[in-house]
């Protein structure tokens, strides 16, 4: 068995889960994810004031504290903390150890970073071009002595499977047992998403402070999902459901070591917060490599009117009518979002307010900045009654875009940097496969009719949603067979842009997934350039699973 937890699951992660995951019982390898498509964004900017930076800072600080306890227990440390600059972390990572005394053996994986082949992609301005790598690069490191290995972009999943290809010796044949990892690694990658964190039913559970996610996994690629002993939060099937069904799409869950089937992974209760994941197969990748490209789309401002009391909507009304007027030279964008925050005959001032969000957009950041500013500020004393400003608009501040490019995987140069400084160049999979969509499996018998009431979704299912790019994924899932034969006829595609309208106009594709009594929708567009370009409110869909839960429908009463 090998015993693999996380300690971060986005650059921003709680600090101290490195010691708590440390100190809280035995462990063989810690991993942290520190990366996404904004985290990209980010250190890409961080690159261009000094071409020193590009990795995660907080990683460094984390190690600083805990490396003398992961050398004492000899565990090892995964991380994709180099960013955009794996070899300058390694670096300050060899520096450290020098001043703490620990000696260390750092292994990099890089050949992800394509900033280089920027024309390539026909993007202009691309600050990021990163391909997701797969897992091999790591696991040759491992097996090449490293007690600390640092990539850029690889998958969130090869943070997991390169430690048990090191440690099972599976070859790129191994599709089921890779699968297997590639599924537990999904499980892993955001942390506490998987013991409680963000978890529709919150209130079963104490998830004041949930535990980090922890996977014991076993030769023929099954695992199971637990945490250390005493942390909060909780690994149920509820949990693990959850954190499967986020940020993936179809059955076939792609990536550049193999392609996992979703409708084949089997999750069964194994005891107190521990749950078992098996019967996962595998197929051949796909023959191409994903490659995230970020760069500036332009600048960006906003300005938040509040409307009190009465005559909301003639009030947005105006101020949007004096906007227009005032500015001769708009902005391109100009988007207009009015939030319904008030009540009638509200107790307290702020109960009675509505929100008014302006948000503009221009490649431009003249006409975004101080121009939209005194436009707004001058109305103080010639608008409606009642008039102000959450706060007063700033200057105008960059903006960015996220796509998605793919380029055949034998045009990636995928090296694992052993710690004697040896490069081994990483072949892609021998054997790959098209990727298509999955067979549509049969829908389960219907509920015999019976009597209904209107009452909200998300008293019968859990829903976790989230980005990828511009598309928003969602996934709803029943707690039961009866509510998964409710759900799977009644929340179909229509019946999904009946209850969020944003969707009505956008491409919606829905999955069956039997064995998780879920179903899975992308909905295409609705995150317009992706989070960095900051185009809707909750940018990354994280709270859109909990606005469909909260809308009404029939629901049978034999569920309730």
């Amino acid at each position: 068995m090998l015993r693999i937890g996380n300690a971060s699951g986005f650059y921003g992660d709680r600090f101290s889960a490195f010691r708590e995951m440390l100190t809280g019982g035995p462990l063989d390898v810690l991993t942290g994810d520190y990366l996404a498509e904004l985290t990209m964004l980010i250190l890409a900017r961080d690159r261009l004031k000094n071409p020193e930076l590009g990795y995660a800072k907080t990683f460094l600080r984390q190690l600083a504290d805990c490396l003398a306890l992961a050398r004492e227990r000899d565990v090892k440390i995964v991380v994709n903390a180099g960013g955009l600059n794996p070899p300058q972390l390694a670096e300050q990572i060899a520096e450290l150890s020098g001043d703490l005394g620990i000696p260390v053996r750092v292994g990099q994986v890089v050949g992800d970073d394509l900033i280089g082949r920027a024309t390539e992609f026909g993007r202009p301005g691309l600050l990021a071009a990163n391909a997701y790598l797969g897992a091999q690069g790591i696991a040759e490191c491992l097996r090449g002595g490293a007690d600390i290995v640092v990539t850029g972009r690889v998958t969130d999943a090869a943070l997991v499977v390169g430690p048990a290809i090191a440690h099972f010796g599976w070859g790129p044949q191994d599709l089921d047992q890779l699968a297997g990892a590639v599924v537990a690694g999904h499980v892993l990658e955001c942390g506490a998403q998987a013991t409680g964190g963000n978890y529709s039913f919150f209130t079963e559970h104490d998830t004041t402070r949930p535990g980090f996610p922890i996977a014991e996994l076993h030769a023929d690629g099954s695992s199971v999902i637990t945490k250390h002993p005493g942390t909060g939060g909780a690994v149920t099937t509820g949990t693990v459901t959850a954190q499967l069904l986020y940020e993936t799409q179809g059955a076939r869950y792609a990536g550049p070591d193999v392609t996992a089937r979703l409708d084949s992974v089997r999750l069964t209760e194994d005891g107190p917060d521990r749950v078992r994941i098996d019967g996962v197969r595998g197929e051949a990748p796909p023959p191409t490599v994903k490659v995230g490209l970020n760069r500036l789309g332009g600048w960006r401002n906003e300005a938040v009117f509040v409307l009190t009391g009465l005559d909301i909507e003639a009030k947005a009304a105006l101020v949007q009518d004096q906007l227009a007027a005032a500015l001769t030279d708009p902005p391109a964008e100009l988007r207009w979002t009015l939030a319904r925050t008030d009540h009638p005959d509200a107790a307290t001032e702020q109960t009675a307010a509505a929100l008014l969000r302006l948000t503009v957009r221009d490649p431009d950041a003249d006409r975004v900045g101080r121009a939209v500013g005194a436009a707004a500020v001058e109305l103080g004393l010639a608008s409606y009654p009642g008039f102000h400003l959450t706060a007063l608009p700033g200057a105008a501040s960059p903006y960015g875009v996220f796509e998605s490019a793919y380029l055949d995987a034998k045009a990636i140069e995928h090296t694992a940097v052993l710690p004697d400084g040896l490069r081994i160049a990483v072949l892609p999979p021998p054997a790959v496969r098209e990727l298509l969509p999955a067979p549509v499996p049969p829908l389960p018998a219907p509920l015999p009719a019976g009597p209904t009431r209107r009452a909200p979704l998300g008293l019968v299912a859990g829903a976790r949603s989230g980005d990828k790019g511009g598309d928003a994924n969602l996934g709803v899932w029943a707690r039961d067979e009866d509510g998964w034969r409710w759900l799977a006829h009644t929340l179909t595609v229509d019946r999904l842009r009946e209850l969020l309208a944003e969707t009505a106009e956008l491409t919606v594709v829905r999955h069956l997934l039997p064995n998780l009594l879920a179903v899975n929708f992308t909905i295409e567009g609705l995150l317009g350039e992706g989070v960095a370009a900051q185009a809707r409110f909750d940018p990354q869909a994280k709270a859109l699973g909990e606005w469909l839960r909260s809308r009404h429908l029939d629901i049978p009463e034999a569920l309730l």
